[in-house]
């Protein structure tokens, strides 16, 4: 066992101790939703269905199938803002899209919440990132059909190039976007990354974790929704589990560790850190619960779009209230 993993773990056992690792699930006694939201499941469905009938895949190098994507999420989100952009970026020779809508006070801070439409190799990436990209869109549904009395503009953001071979490199889609908050000046009161949040299972041992010091802290079975965040993004990681667990009926876990801990940096939030913005994932965990993980039966049937919709639910309780 090498120093590095030693110092891990003891990070990880001290953050037990200290309260970075959250799993108080009290606050539901006295702030939960006053009724129910209306979260369409077959709209989530058929959000899913659309990104995974794309034949080819609509991974970096299927540029056609990536645009048929941002064409779809664009015309979505249409439907519920009249402020609707793409922001298109160049790898090489090749264009790409992310797509933005915005909601909300024009001027002041913002609200960042992102999920990446791409896919790893040739597969129909329904868990990752289908299901996000579903949340995502029914989540800005949801703040258009509420209209809560928002404090600050939410720009829900469609990345493209999350995947390999672009993965933590200026190429990412999101890399893009918070640069160009930073060098605007934007000031960002959060970033919400959802990444994976379609699959469950009630099987003992199905869930799996980076250290195996988190086996004793957390369950077993992979039926939970979590909040990830890096050291120093504690308060915001807190927030959005205490209001998820306020607004929706699915097990809601927290982490908050250095991110040289396998998974804590896995996805399109790590790009605001560089810029001091915070940031959080919300995630079933991926490859450490996922069996189809960057496979070909990454397929719409290995989904729970009822734990989907409860995630949408807290989620959107959780932002609005940010």
């Amino acid at each position: 066992m090498n120093k590095a993993f030693l110092v891990i773990v003891f990070l990880a056992l001290l953050g037990v101790l200290s309260g970075a690792f959250q799993r108080n699930n009290s606050f539901k006694n006295n702030m939960t939703a006053k009724e129910p939201l209306p979260v369409n499941k077959d709209r989530l469905y058929a959000d899913v269905e659309f990104l995974t009938s794309l034949k080819p895949a609509r991974n970096a190098f299927n540029v056609a199938s990536l645009n048929k994507s941002a064409a779809y999420i664009y015309q979505e989100f249409q439907k519920i803002s009249t402020e609707v952009t793409y922001q298109n970026f160049k790898v090489g020779q090749q264009e790409y899209k992310n797509i933005i809508c915005s909601l909300g006070p024009e001027t002041g801070e913002r609200i960042v919440v992102g999920a990446h439409y791409d896919v790893c190799g040739d597969q129909p990436g329904a868990d990752d990132n289908a299901s996000g990209v579903a949340g995502l869109l029914e989540i800005a549904r949801l703040v258009n059909q509420q209209k809560p009395a928002l404090k600050y503009r939410i720009d829900f953001v469609a990345f493209a190039l999350e995947e390999p071979p672009y993965f933590k490199t200026d190429d990412m889609g999101s890399a893009v976007h918070a640069k160009s908050l930073a060098e605007a000046g934007v000031k960002l009161r959060g970033m919400v990354c959802l990444e994976m949040i379609g699959y469950y299972s009630e099987e003992k041992n199905s869930q799996r974790y980076p250290v195996a010091a988190l086996k004793a802290i957390y369950p077993n079975k992979g039926n939970f929704i979590s909040v990830v965040g890096n050291m120093g993004q504690g308060s915001l990681v807190k927030h959005l589990k205490k209001y998820m667990l306020a607004g929706s009926q699915i097990g809601v876990e927290s982490l908050t560790a250095p991110a040289s801990v396998p998974g804590v940096d896995f996805s399109d939030h790590l790009n605001y850190w560089r810029y001091n913005y915070p940031a959080v994932m919300i995630t079933n965990t991926a490859f450490f619960r996922n069996p189809n993980y960057h496979l070909e039966s990454d397929t719409i049937d290995t989904l729970n779009f009822d734990k989907m919709a409860e995630v949408v639910k807290g989620v959107y309780w959780a932002v609005v209230h940010l």
